[in-house]
């Protein structure tokens, strides 16, 4: 096989020997060139011919697609100013209403900070004036307490003065008790055990009336006739000041005669007496008794049983005015003192509740403004997510405008040589046409 390269075009193509040796005679015939010289004219004018008709159509088709692709690049600068348009107007009118909200929002911290400052100054008014209205309180207190003392002195005082006019006043009494006692042991010895009893109390009655009734006429003091609870005692002692009950008092008495076997004790009737008096709903619990003539506990004239029962007393007959007079003189100091300790325990409760009153509305206060807090964190939230999605919208027409400016920028450079290039085809036709321009 040979190889042969054409001297026009440059190309290298193989043929065998029988064509080659026809190839190097017809080179060597003149015909064969002269017939070479008219095929190449031919092959020259119908390629220029076939380079003009193409040249003619790609430059149709190249300006039927410039006008198609300026149409598009319109239409889309006419959609891109539109889309331009709509999202500035959107972005005016989130502005506007981000700026409103905003503004109201602003407006409303304004109000609430306005509100709690207000708040807490009202606050430390009323805590300042509770505080100085609790040292004048305080104040007040310590200049009765003070004035308490004072008296309790005086009191004091009074009493050693007094005391020994009460001793001579005793010694006076108890040589009264005892002829006292000597009547009614001479009285026993004359009558039954139920008329001894029913006297004592008659007694007692006589006394009370005769010697308290005239400086407390609006006591209370009858028999008790109340047996629904199972019992019942002698007598029921109460009074009252402005309405408050400050002394009651259940009475037994108890007295037998001499001569009867069956001696009793005054501790076998405390027990009763103290059911009495709680069912009754007394404070104090008094045996009026006779019994036990002989005892010299019971003729000094007061012997206290508390330890036994609470506010349990065993008296004897003679002692009956004194020790009421005793238990009243002592219950209306204990009042004062209750009086007092429920009117500092008042004022006190009223400071408490303002108090309390005030941590309710720091706590309801708190609550509304982390409510009002949260929801304008909400709103800003919203109002950033909306920001961030209309960034997106703009960014994404952005790209779309960079994407036509790039297809518009590919369509300004579309030329011939760039279509043609790495063409081999075309390449070498565009070479012959400027081969034969040249010639």
């Amino acid at each position: 096989m040979k190889e042969l390269k054409c001297p026009k075009c440059g190309s290298i193509f193989q043929v065998d020997e029988a064509e080659y040796a026809s190839i190097v005679s017809q080179i060597k015939n003149t015909e064969f060139e002269a017939e070479i010289a008219r095929r190449m004219a031919e092959i020259e004018a119908r390629h220029k011919t076939e380079q003009e008709l193409a040249n003619t159509r790609n430059r149709n088709d190249f300006q039927k697609e410039i006008n198609k692709k300026d149409a598009e690049i319109s239409s889309k600068e006419t959609e891109i100013k539109l889309l331009q348009n709509k999202l500035e107007k959107i972005e005016i009118e989130k502005m506007n209403e981000m700026s409103s909200r905003l503004a109201e929002k602003d407006k409303t911290i304004a109000q609430l900070n306005s509100a709690i400052a207000q708040n807490d100054n009202i606050l430390k008014i009323a805590v300042m004036e509770e505080r100085s209205k609790a040292q004048t309180l305080m104040q007040e207190k310590d200049n009765e307490i003070t004035k308490l003392r004072s008296t309790a002195e005086l009191e004091k005082r009074e009493a050693k003065i007094n005391e020994a006019a009460i001793r001579k006043q005793h010694e006076e009494q108890l040589r009264i008790i005892q002829e006292q006692v000597n009547y009614y042991k001479d009285l026993k010895s004359k009558m039954s055990t139920k008329m001894v009893g029913e006297t004592l109390e008659q007694h007692c009655y006589i006394e009370f009336e005769q010697y308290i009734r005239p400086m407390m006429p609006n006591a209370y003091f009858e028999k008790d006739n109340d047996a629904s609870c199972g019992s019942k005692g002698d007598f029921i002692f109460r009074d009252s000041e402005d309405g408050t009950e400050y002394i009651s008092i259940m009475f037994e008495m108890k007295n037998e005669q001499d001569t009867t076997s069956t001696k009793h004790k005054n501790d076998d009737f405390l027990k009763k007496l103290d059911d009495d008096r709680k069912k009754k709903g007394c404070e104090f619990a008094v045996l009026v008794s006779l019994l036990e003539a002989e005892n010299d506990l019971y003729n000094t004239g007061i012997v206290n049983k508390s330890h036994i029962y609470p506010k349990m007393y065993v008296i004897r007959p003679q002692f009956f005015v004194p020790f009421i007079n005793l238990l009243v003189q002592a219950s209306k100091k204990s009042l004062e003192y209750k009086k007092q300790l429920i009117l500092a325990q008042s004022k006190e409760v009223d400071v408490t509740n303002f108090e309390t009153k005030i941590e309710e509305f720091k706590n309801k206060f708190g609550k509304h403004y982390e409510l009002a807090s949260k929801k304008f964190e909400e709103a800003i939230k919203q109002i950033d997510d909306t920001i961030n999605k209309l960034t997106k919208v703009k960014e994404s027409l952005i790209g779309s405008g960079n994407n036509l400016r790039l297809a518009q920028q590919d369509t300004e450079n579309l030329t011939i040589k760039k279509l043609t290039y790495k063409n081999p085809t075309m390449k070498a036709k565009f070479d012959e046409a400027r081969d034969a321009a040249s010639e």
